[in-house]
């Protein structure tokens, strides 16, 4: 198709949302202005510059609204469990597993990452902060090493893979053009090597300056956590013991039998079986929505009714104020992709422009087809978009740009899954101080420039390593 003026005015706007990405401004308002500008000249019409503009809020808002769900109905299920104490009952026998700093660096990954692979980081760091990070340092692991573990297992290695919600490879594989599985798969073992650069170089650094359990500088750094000494006495009190422990039992195991039902059906059918996508964030959420409904009456008959709806407005909230700036951004992607701009252009059965594809496909002859030269280039994109400190704002951009850039040397899924861990892993909460990091950083009680300043490196190690065995691997 020959580029016309939208085409062009489409890759001035692209051009100007990485700009704003890379000084750390929203883009929100751009992408809004670059839909109405190609959609007014493409049509020729200024009223359908105005439609389009919602159409293309609208065709996003359809695509991606099954997040905004899993995110609500697992974030309101975080709360009633609050509500019985189940929570703490959840992680109450980690803690006597902490003898030792060195374990307690080991368990603290492992569980910070099952949580915030269920639940997502954000809500699972008041959680994790204020029951399993005052014992890891009463067992004598230094506090910034415990912050460096659960802003790189948490926001680093689970949310950049999000293997279980499948919220971020959605939004990448939705913007490529390709499956959903595809992309989680290869997101999944990038995130695992980049998490297992990321923090063995962080026990490396820190090793040495974890101490004995009776150590008196233990209890010195236990003052220095939010609440002292881990908390509040009152925060542990629990007025429904009974259930508490019934439904610290109930949900992790209902988790798991869904995890293992899922992998035995990918394993078994060589795909996911009718478990892929939107699927399996179905299935999830649909478990989620019934351990909620009983969580929420086990803490009262008389309150259930009033409780579950404040927990589903509770959860509404969070997904929104998280993914909402999504939307726009996702729909001025969307118009770039043949997929979806007829119905946002309202074209009908007209042919459908690719803006994004047929601008790549024009700068073939000055664009190298060169496998290194895309992965890295897609990384570096992904990276300067999580510079806003969402970490998935910039996915339908990677996502769209994989789709378009992939050639015979590389394949748009594993571009995909690279532009995904550069895009979260900076912008999730690891090396971002205006990101969800400040939130871990608070929680522990250490400086969050500090923080940044200790995962930097080990991050961009574990992104290019990542990167260069993916080009090797697939």
């Amino acid at each position: 198709m020959a580029l016309t003026a939208a085409h062009w005015i489409y890759a001035i706007v692209t051009f100007a949302v990485i700009v704003t990405m890379i000084f750390r401004k929203g883009v929100v308002l751009p992408t809004l202005l670059g839909t109405f500008l190609v959609a007014w000249v493409y049509n020729g019409s200024l009223v359908g510059g105005f439609t389009s503009v919602f159409n293309a809020n609208l065709t996003a808002a359809k695509e991606l609204f099954s997040i905004f769900l899993i995110i609500t109905f697992m974030v309101a299920l975080l709360h009633s469990l609050k509500d019985l104490g189940a929570d703490r009952q959840m992680i109450a026998p980690i803690q006597k597993v902490m003898t030792n700093g060195h374990i307690a660096f080991v368990m603290l990954i492992i569980i910070t990452f099952i949580i915030s692979l269920f639940f997502w980081p954000t809500p699972a760091v008041p959680l994790i902060c204020a029951l399993l990070v005052p014992a890891a340092v009463r067992a004598g692991l230094p506090i910034m090493g415990a912050a460096m573990v659960v802003a790189l297992a948490g926001q680093g290695m689970a949310l950049s893979s999000d293997y279980v919600m499948q919220i971020a490879p959605m939004l990448s594989a939705k913007s490529a053009g390709i499956e959903t599985a595809a992309v989680a798969d290869k997101a999944l073992v990038l995130s695992l090597i980049t998490g297992a650069v990321a923090i063995t170089l962080a026990y490396l650094s820190i090793r040495k300056q974890i101490r004995k359990p009776n150590d008196p500088l233990n209890e010195k750094e236990m003052n220095n956590l939010p609440g002292g000494k881990g908390g509040s006495s009152a925060s542990a009190r629990n007025s429904h013991p009974r259930w508490s422990k019934a439904f610290a039992i109930l949900v992790p195991l209902s988790m798991l039998i869904v995890i293992i039902y899922m992998t035995y059906t990918k394993v078994s059918s060589g795909r996911m079986g009718g478990f892929e996508g939107g699927d399996g964030a179905a299935f999830i959420g649909g478990v989620a929505v019934l351990l909620l409904a009983f969580s929420t009456m086990a803490f009262g008959k008389s309150k259930a009714l009033d409780r579950i709806s404040d927990h589903i407005t509770d959860g509404f909230v969070f997904a929104f104020k998280a993914m909402g700036p999504v939307i726009p951004i996702a729909g001025f992607f969307f118009l770039g992709s043949g997929d979806f701009s007829a119905s946002i252009l309202s074209l009908g059965d007209k042919a459908s422009p690719a803006f994004l594809f047929d601008l790549v496909q024009a700068g073939q002859n000055v664009i190298p087809e060169n496998a290194v030269l895309s992965a890295f280039g897609i990384l570096i994109i992904g990276m300067i978009t999580g510079l806003d400190g969402s970490g998935f704002s910039g996915l339908p951009l990677t996502g769209a740009l994989s789709g378009a850039l992939a050639s015979g040397g590389i394949d748009p899924a594993t571009l995909a899954a690279i532009g995904q861990m550069g895009s979260v892993w900076v912008g999730g909460g690891t090396v971002i101080a205006w990101s969800s990091l400040v939130a871990v950083a608070g929680f522990c009680g250490v400086p969050v420039m500090e923080l940044v300043r200790k995962n930097f490196l080990l991050v961009m190690a574990g992104l290019l390593v990542s990167t260069v065995l993916a080009l090797f691997i697939w």
